[in-house]
């Protein structure tokens, strides 16, 4: 890939430098009724269900005492609720309630909206670059996805645990 001295480097940094900057602008169009981390938890909980406040706070990048005070309120708001886990009666995990389940589809429609009006705009070929992109950015929001979950359980991406080999 030397095409014009092109390397694959360069243009996966043009890629990772084109998709950060279109994911922060998206992110700042987002209504500021809540916190990123707040809405993050949201649609975490939307995506995999009930998890305890531990696991939120790893996934989120957060502390454990900052995630219970995060919940503390997005509960007062009826976004999320505790419940005990029917198979360990010492676990208490946080569930989204049908208000936060209606807020993540109306952030998330939101959110696609916006992008549907600026595609809009494009070109047919531009379209169809992106069509042909798709099958590429689901399988890189996969990658992103594993690889999140594998730091939190505090293995490297190549699957070693942190504290060596397996």
């Amino acid at each position: 890939m030397s095409r014009h001295g092109t390397t694959a480097l360069d243009v996966s940094a043009a890629i990772g430098a084109a998709l950060y900057g279109l994911a922060t602008r998206a992110a700042r169009r987002l209504p500021r009724d809540m916190s990123l981390t707040s809405a993050a938890t949201l649609a975490t909980l939307d995506r995999t269900g009930p998890r305890r406040i531990t696991d939120l706070a790893a996934v989120e990048g957060v502390t454990q005492p900052a995630m219970t005070a995060l919940v503390r309120v997005m509960e007062e708001s009826g976004l999320v609720e505790r419940r005990g886990d029917a198979s360990d009666r010492r676990v208490t995990l946080v569930c989204l309630t049908e208000a936060g389940a209606a807020y993540v589809r109306t952030r998330r429609q939101a959110g696609v909206h916006a992008f549907e009006r600026l595609i809009g705009e494009l070109t047919g070929d531009e379209v169809e670059a992106l069509v042909a992109a798709l099958p590429a950015l689901k399988h890189l929001a996969e990658l992103e996805s594993r690889h999140r979950e594998e730091a939190r359980r505090g293995e490297t991406v190549t699957g070693r645990s942190a504290g060596g080999s397996r």
